[in-house]
């Protein structure tokens, strides 16, 4: 199980979109600037956001990127859906075995099944405002 840069920068995006809210919408330069990334990478990051819906963009002067939602309406699930095929921690968990014929006989199911809800609970119950706090 491993999170993918697209879905690393994609929180610390978020993140700095929260804290530089109240100056209305932040251009991606400053992004840039402030998180070290790759104008060009950001670029289609941030493109997926917007699709997603995570996020508004505006062009011209004066446009930039903003949230939508406020940063505790955002769970890191919710993020990382835009950027991450799956996060499981392993295959046979992402259809909690039903395909699988060991399933029944299988000693580790039980564990993936339990890790993978632990990982579930957490990407669901960690929101945006969370990953702000230093």
């Amino acid at each position: 199980m491993i999170v993918s840069t697209r879905g690393r920068y994609a929180l610390r995006v978020m993140i700095d979109l929260a804290e530089q809210n109240e100056e209305g919408y932040v251009p991606l330069k400053g992004i840039v600037k402030r998180q070290g990334l790759s104008l060009k990478y950001l670029e289609a990051i941030m493109t997926s956001l917007v699709k997603a819906g995570l996020i508004k963009a505006v062009h011209g002067k004066g446009g930039g990127y903003s949230l939508i939602k406020k940063p505790e309406e955002y769970t890191i699930a919710e993020i990382l859906s835009v950027t991450e095929k799956s996060i499981i921690p392993a295959s046979c968990a992402a259809c909690l075995g039903e395909d699988c014929e060991r399933k029944g006989d299988c000693r580790t199911f039980p564990f993936w099944e339990k890790l993978n809800a632990a990982v579930d609970e957490c990407l669901t119950s960690t929101t945006l405002a969370d990953l702000m706090k230093k």
